[in-house]
């Protein structure tokens, strides 16, 4: 019933927000707002990276498919750890190491970019001495099945795509720093 209501009040055009509230993303593995497991963390600062398992929820009415990204807030101008996109509208998450390119662990035709530090998939945080970083994971739910564009594409063009298709999204952060 509520089902119905909620596809009721988005066919009706109300604002996007109320058509996308119970979007969540959750990881089996990252508290919100704790520190990411060593295990997710970038080789070089001694870690396994290996992406985390991810779990979304209640995608709004008219999703075709999902986009991922990783990001550090805190690193100077930001950095990139993550950017997957033509994720199947039938994925409702992404398994442990989904990040790692042609592993097979990412569903369907799912793209995978170069990341800031010039790997295609996955790479963990590794940032300098000091305080830990926050590391945010968005979900995009996006109303085309593929965004047309192709891995050799620049992260920019990837990005604007995925922000022309969004219907909602949703984040959670974790932090880690050495």
């Amino acid at each position: 019933m509520l089902r119905r209501i909620a596809l009721w009040v988005c066919l009706a055009g109300l604002p996007l927000a109320a058509c996308a509230q119970g979007f969540t993303l959750t990881s089996p593995a990252l508290p919100a707002d704790g520190a990411l497991p060593r295990t997710s963390v970038y080789t070089q600062c001694g870690g396994g990276n290996r992406s985390p398992a991810l779990r979304w929820i209640d995608p709004p009415v008219g999703t075709r498919s999902y986009a991922v990204t990783l990001f550090d807030t805190d690193a100077a101008g930001g950095f990139w750890h993550w950017i997957a996109f033509d994720i199947p509208v039938g994925a409702y998450g992404l398994n442990p190491d989904a990040g790692a390119p042609h592993s097979g662990n990412a569903p369907g035709d799912t793209v995978q970019l170069r990341n800031d530090f010039g790997n295609v998939g996955y790479s963990g945080p590794c940032p300098p001495a000091g305080p830990p970083h926050h590391y945010v994971f968005t979900v995009y739910a996006l109303n085309v099945p593929t965004l047309g564009i192709a891995a050799r594409f620049s992260r920019t063009d990837a990005l604007a795509a995925i922000r022309q298709h969004t219907l909602a999204r949703a984040t959670l952060t974790a932090t880690w720093g050495r």
